[in-house]
This record gives C-alpha cells, structure tokens and sequence, in this order.
C-alpha cells in the first residue's frame, strides 16, 4: 500500500492545478495583508513606549507584524524573480480532492461542537478517521474514540476544571 502524499504515476502526469510559484505569491501577499492591518490598528492604539510605564497596547503587535511584512516582501519578490518554482507543481486535481476529505470534515467537526458538543463530536470524528482512512475494525475504532473523548472530559471538566462545549448527551448526564 502506498503512502496518502505519494503521488500515484496517474497523478504524475496529471496536469498542474496550482505551481508553487502562484501558491508562494498569494500566501505573500495574504501575509501582506495582514500585516497591514495588524500594522494600522498598532498605530490606532499606539506603539511607543511609555515612559515610567512600559509598552502601549500596539507595542508588541506592531513590530511583530513590521517583520512578518518584511518577511512576507522578501518572499513576494523571490517568487515574482525565480522562474524555477514556474514548472514545480505545489498540487493536482487529486491531490485537491485528497486534501478536502480531511479539510471538509474538519470544518464539520467545529460546527458540530457547537450543537452536540466538543466530547461527542470528537468520538464521531476519531472513529471516522480511523475507520475510513486507517481502516480500522469499527470496534477498534469506536474503542479508541470513546476512550479518548472520556479521558478528554474527565481531564477538562472534572480534574482540570475547564468547561468546553457540551451537548445533549453531556446534559442527560447532568453536566
């Protein structure tokens, strides 16, 4: 069996959906932008130093984000210069599809946390992954995700004392 981020020689000769020169200049540019918003809202609060009182409340942040825009340039103009990265394929179609069967269900395991709460939601998302993508027996992966989320509530809600998201079965329960 072959590992999931190895292409297949079907994918290898699968025509280029994204380069890693586009990739490289939109996550610059992404970057770009927040940094100047990061920037802009620094000044809004002020990023000097305060005498006899420490840094302003856009200290930290703005010169942080100085150098991620720094950084973030530095990067644009390398991508916009090198023609090398033009030709190397960053994914396919395939490898799209491959990346949103875990990027959809991810996305759906968030919002479910809001309706039938974070233990719950956690247990179905485990014994998913592992049966259809480890191809775990349901058993053994209705074993390991039951055990996690009950580790999971007793170290958050009862040991640790911090409450996340419950739902209706937590509620039955009385938490």
């Amino acid at each position: 069996m072959s590992d999931i981020t190895e292409p297949t020689p079907e994918e290898r000769d699968e025509p280029a959906l994204v380069s890693m020169r586009t990739a490289d200049i939109v996550v610059a540019c992404l970057f770009l932008v927040a940094s100047a918003i990061v920037i802009s809202d620094s000044i809004r609060l002020g990023f000097h130093w305060k005498p006899n009182e420490g840094p302003a409340p856009g200290y930290f942040p703005f010169y942080i984000a100085v150098a991620m825009a720094i950084a973030s340039a530095i990067n644009l103009a390398r991508a916009v210069i090198s023609k090398s990265e033009a030709d190397e394929t960053l994914t396919t179609r395939t490898g799209v599809f491959r990346m949103s069967a875990i990027f959809v269900p991810a996305v759906i395991y968030v919002l479910a946390t809001s309706y039938i709460g974070i233990y719950v939601a956690s247990a179905i998302y485990i014994a998913a992954f592992m049966y259809f993508f480890g191809k775990f027996a349901i058993w053994k992966a209705l074993a390991v995700a039951l055990t996690i989320s009950f580790v999971s509530f007793m170290m958050f809600e009862v040991w640790f004392l911090v409450p996340l998201p419950k739902g209706p079965v937590e509620a039955a329960f009385g938490f």
